[in-house]
């Protein structure tokens, strides 16, 4: 090798080490098939590290940014969190500081439910509340799905899974930046491959958005099946826009009503 790629090598090697992410190859224990409960860390096994922005990497606000990370960098906390269980993914989200939000969060909010759910709802992310507790879709938002869900002979815990875009609660309940939501997609990302729904329904245009990765209005994403992943995705609105805005509640209504119809075709079908 020659003095400058011995000199890159170095850099990353440095790199690496201060972003936590050395080793780069460690046995990981595979997750439980079919177990509704976090897979449980060996107690010789540290926790995994999770990747935190360098100062020479952050954004002149000095918000910690992991779009600012080098490509390989961010390649490697995606090999790294793709290959977690659910132990570890908890642990990693719980620790999480690849962007600016771990600053002002007083609790993550990864996700709460059953981990085989066949429907998994997906909101933009925590509020005031939500940041306390540690649960996504508490107060009035969460009765209010609670309550959607009841509608179609659903139950929080049962059958479904619930989380959001980003895992922290975005300052003055503003929605997520692109670049936040970008930190925290493979967390989602690994969650759906853990979860495997058969459906998921996107709550508000945030959602939408980012799972769908258009810029499209809400209204132009309702009432029609999308994809993500090769899951089935159906739109509908985010439960704090309903209380504000009751005439929309019989639309989401239909919503839910296509989103029931469709399980339906995916269980007969088996899918």
């Amino acid at each position: 090798m020659t003095a400058d790629g011995n000199a890159r090598h170095a850099r990353r090697n440095e790199i690496l080490k201060e972003l936590g992410l050395t080793p780069l190859w460690r046995t990981r224990a595979a997750s439980t098939p079919g177990t509704s409960q976090p897979s449980e860390l060996p107690q010789e096994r540290q926790p995994v590290p999770v990747p935190l922005a360098s100062p020479e990497m952050r954004s002149e606000s000095g918000e910690q940014i992991c779009s600012h990370l080098a490509s390989d960098v961010l390649k490697d906390r995606q090999v790294k969190i793709s290959e977690m269980n659910w132990g570890e993914l908890e642990t990693s989200i719980a620790g999480c500081t690849a962007c600016g939000l771990c600053q002002s969060r007083t609790r993550t909010v990864s996700g709460v439910g059953d981990q085989n759910a066949d429907w998994l709802y997906i909101g933009e992310g925590p509020g005031a509340q939500e940041d306390l507790i540690g649960e996504p879709f508490v107060g009035q938002a969460g009765k209010l799905l609670d309550n959607m869900l009841t509608a179609i002979d659903l139950k929080r815990g049962r059958r479904v899974f619930i989380t959001n875009i980003v895992k922290c609660r975005p300052p003055a309940n503003r929605e997520p930046l692109p670049e936040e939501a970008q930190c925290c997609q493979p967390y989602l990302a690994r969650q759906i491959e853990l979860i495997k729904p058969k459906l998921i329904i996107a709550l508000g245009k945030v959602a939408a958005q980012n799972l769908l990765g258009t810029d499209a209005s809400l209204g132009s994403l309702r009432g029609r099946l999308h994809q993500h992943s090769g899951i089935p995705v159906i739109v509908t609105y985010h439960p704090a826009y309903l209380l504000r805005t009751l005439p929309a509640k019989a639309k989401a209504w239909e919503d839910l009503c296509f989103a029931r119809s469709t399980m339906e075709t995916l269980l007969q079908s088996g899918n």
